[in-house]
Parts: structure tokens; sequence; C-alpha cells
């Protein structure tokens, strides 16, 4: 006989509540394997598909093991330095790029901006405080993330987290599936079928997609010649997961950029425009169908705002769960939803009249 539900919602709860209070103690600790975790539920795909193609779980995992030590090897190498480097670049060349638009402006507009007008110095205090808060900002996130993420855990704990994890997981999943309480397990299957969906289109989608653009921003921005091409192209494939944002901070950014460096040159303004207009194009018409889906399941807003909830209260750990447990939380709200609808408190005892 199943258990009332009273009692199910109580042992539930207490286990909501373990959890929270784990991850509320045990949070940096936890970094590099929820870190490993994600990187396994990112790659396990690709695990199957070359499992499906003859090799073994093991040789499969050594071959995406292989290859991601590549990949990782190159960044470090070309990618990486050049990032660090522009972004430094970019905080130190603020202050002139805010004088060169102060000078523009007072060129155009003279009364707009006199010698002791609050716009001029508004505009200068600007370009300082830049300068001088965004290296402070950039050497403070450096070692923040060097306390949280030292190098051990960057370079030993996480990669071999993953590795495990991706050996095992088929394994670790039938092995929960089989703890799973009887009564329930055809639902719980069903709902973590849904998150899995969520997560896939999401994280995996979503992921690709902002990957594929923020690559190709880099790369055309710097074959067009723009100062900082790669940060502003980190910057734009980084937010595009939310919708529309990408295409607009790093089209505004970018665009900004190329109007101090190419003043008077309207084609290599337009083609910096061009590019991002293109990567709408194909983000809108290609990327996103293809790779994501219609719908998601996640809106950005709710996204955001389990992003802002769990990284105040856990910090650099709550923002690594907050995506898993949004798409598991919208999950359960529209299956409450229709489990409401179906239920007699919706739909009533009694025949329903238009009167009614």
């Amino acid at each position: 006989m199943a258990l009332p539900i009273r009692d199910q919602l109580k042992y539930w709860g207490i286990a909501a509540v373990v959890f929270m209070v784990a991850l509320w103690f045990l949070g940096q600790v936890l970094v590099p394997f929820l870190l490993g975790g994600a990187i396994a539920y990112f790659l396990d795909p690709v695990a199957d598909r070359l499992e499906r193609m003859g090799l073994s779980r093991a040789l499969s995992t050594t071959v995406i093991t292989f290859v991601a030590i590549l990949i990782f090897g190159v960044m470090a190498l070309l990618v990486v330095p050049t990032l660090v480097n522009q972004t430094a670049s970019l905080i130190e060349t603020a202050p002139r790029l805010t004088q060169d638009f102060t000078d523009f402006m007072t060129t155009r507009f003279p009364a707009l901006l006199d010698e002791d007008s609050t716009l001029r110095n508004s505009l200068t205090s600007i370009g300082a405080t830049i300068q001088e808060r965004g290296g402070q900002l950039l050497e403070t996130a450096l070692a923040s993330f060097a306390s949280i993420l030292n190098v051990i855990l960057l370079f030993v704990i996480v990669p071999v987290v993953s590795v495990y994890l991706l050996l095992d997981w088929d394994r670790m999943v039938a092995a929960i599936d089989r703890l799973l309480p009887r009564d329930h397990a055809p639902v719980i299957r069903q709902l973590a079928r849904d998150v899995d969906k969520t997560l896939a289109s999401f994280i995996r989608g979503m992921g690709t997609v902002c990957l594929i653009l923020g690559t190709y921003y880099a790369i055309a921005l710097m074959v067009v010649g723009l100062q900082f091409g790669l940060v502003v192209g980190f910057i734009a494939g980084l937010v595009t997961f939310i919708p529309y944002l990408g295409a607009l901070l790093g089209g505004a950014l970018a665009i900004g950029l190329a109007l101090f460096q190419f003043w008077g040159d309207w084609l290599s303004i337009g083609l910096v425009a061009g590019i991002f207009a293109i990567g709408q194009v194909i983000e809108g018409n290609v990327l996103t169908p293809k790779l994501v889906g219609n719908s998601v399941g996640l809106h950005p807003v709710w996204l955001l705002l389990a992003l802002s909830v769990f990284g105040t209260l856990f910090g650099f750990v709550g923002m690594l769960i907050a995506v898993p447990l949004a798409a598991a939380l919208g999950v359960l709200a529209r299956f409450a939803t229709d489990r409401y609808k179906h239920s007699l408190l919706y739909l009533g005892t009694g025949p329903t009249t238009l009167d009614d």
C-alpha cells in the first residue's frame, strides 16, 4: 500500500531541506564534482553515438578525452592569452575612447558639452572609473576564481571526475532507476525525461549555439580588423543564451569600437554591423531551430531569476545548479498544473452552464 500523500510530502520535504543544508555547508567542496558532472552530462550523447558506431564505452571515453585535451591545449596556447591581453588593453584604452567620444560630441555639438558641463565631467569620470575599477575587477575575478577553483581542481580533479562519470554514466542512471519508489517510478521517469529534454535543449543546444556564434563573431571581427574583436566575440557568444541580448550587446560594443577605430571608413563600420546582422539571421533561422528546437521550456526571465536567487544564496555553486533546478521546477510546475486541471478542484462536481 502506498504511503499517504501527507507522509510523502513530509519525506520529500525533509530530503529537500537536507540537500539545501548540505549545499550551504559543502558548496565549495562540491564545485569540482558539479563541474565534472555537467561536463559528463554534456558529453554523454557523444559517447552514446560513438557506442552506436561500434566503439566500447571505455574506448568512446578515451577518444572524447583525447579530443578534449587537444582542444584545451590549443585554447590554452592560442586563445586564452590573447583574450586576457585584449581585455586588459580594452580596460586601459577606455579613458582614451571616452575622451575621443567627448571630443567628437564637442565638435558636433559645442553647446552640449562645455568645459565645465556636468555631462563632460561625467564622461571623463566614467573613463577613469572603467580604467581603475576594470583592472581591479579583472584582478579580483582572477583571484576569486583561483581561490574557488585552484589549479589542482581545474587541471586534476574536474577532468578526472568528468572521465569517471562519463565512463559510468549509463550504469549510474540504471542504479538510480532501481532505487526509485515502485509506486511512483513511472511518473518519476516521465518527469526525469521531461527535465532531461529541457536541459538537453538548453544546455547542450544553447551551449553549442553560444560556442558557434562566439567563434563566428570573434573570427569575423578580427578578419575585419577590429581591435578587441576576440573580447567582443567572447562577450556576445557568452550572453547569447538570452534571446537577442548577445547580438544587441555585442553589436553595440563592436559598432561603438568601430566608430572610434574606423571613423570615416563607413565600409568597415558597415561590415562590423553586417557581421552581427548575419549572425542574428543565422541564429534565428538555422542554429536555434536545429540545435535547440522550437520550445526550450526555460523562459529567459525564469532563468535569470533562478541564476540570481541561487547565486545569491549559494554563490558560485548556486549558479552551477541554477539551470538544472530551474528546469526541474519548471517541469514540476507544469506537471502540477496539468494535474490541477484534471482535478475536482478545477473541474468541480456539478454541471456547468453559461450563467455560472
